[in-house]
C-alpha cells in the first residue's frame, strides 16, 4: 500500500502518516511533486515486455509527453534473483538532483523515494499503480530495497535519460531503508 510518512527532522518520534490517495497527493503537491494512481487499458501478462507495458499505458504517457514534452520512455525491471542487485540499489541511495524531472511509473512492485525539498524529508512508498514526478532539482534518493522487485517506466526530457547530481550531504544515512524494517 502506498504510503507517504514526513519527518520534521532525522529521528522525529511522531512523523506524519498519510496512506489514503487524496492526502498523499495533496502533501505532495505542496512541495512540487506529482502522484498520480494509472490503470491499464488492458491485462498484462507477468512477463510483459516493453512494448507490451508501454501499449497498456498508452493514454496516460501520450497525456503527459504532451503536457511536459517528455522524448524519451523506457521500461526498467529488477527482480531478487539479479546478481547486480546490490550495486543497482546502491547507485541510487545518496542524495542527488537532476536537471530533467525523475518521473516513474510502478507497473508493478514497489519503491521508496526520499524528498528533501526543505528541512523536512518525505518519505513516499511508491507501489503499484503509482506515478511519481520528482521536479527537476528536488533533493531526493531512491531505495529499492534490499531484495527488489519492481517494474517501472521512466519517461525523460531529454534523450541522456537518468543523470545525477549527488550533493555529497550524508542524509540519506539517518532514515530508515527501505525493506529494512521500515
Amino acid at each position: 500500500m502506498s504510503e507517504l510518512t514526513i519527518f520534521a527532522r532525522a529521528g522525529d518520534p511522531a512523523p506524519q502518516v498519510f496512506t489514503d490517495f487524496e492526502s498523499i497527493r495533496d502533501r505532495l503537491a505542496s512541495i512540487g511533486v506529482q502522484f498520480e494512481r494509472w490503470e491499464a487499458n488492458q491485462p498484462l501478462s507477468h512477463d510483459a515486455g516493453q512494448d507490451e507495458v508501454l501499449e497498456a499505458y498508452r493514454d496516460d504517457i501520450d497525456r503527459l509527453t504532451a503536457e511536459y514534452g517528455f522524448q524519451s520512455v523506457d521500461v526498467v525491471s529488477l527482480t531478487p534473483d539479479n546478481p547486480k542487485k546490490t550495486d543497482a540499489r546502491q547507485m541510487f541511495l545518496s542524495e542527488h538532483t537532476h536537471d530533467d524531472f525523475e518521473v516513474r511509473f510502478f507497473v508493478d512492485g514497489s519503491g521508496m523515494f526520499y524528498l528533501h525539498p526543505g528541512e523536512e524529508v518525505y518519505m513516499m512508498r511508491c507501489d503499484k499503480g503509482d506515478l511519481i514526478s520528482v521536479p527537476a532539482g528536488t533533493r531526493h534518493w531512491f531505495d529499492m530495497g534490499p531484495e527488489p522487485f519492481f517494474k517501472a517506466i521512466r519517461l525523460f526530457t531529454t534523450p541522456d535519460g537518468w543523470q545525477a547530481n549527488f550533493t555529497g550531504d550524508p542524509i540519506a544515512d539517518q532514515y530508515p531503508r527501505f525493506g529494512e524494517g521500515s
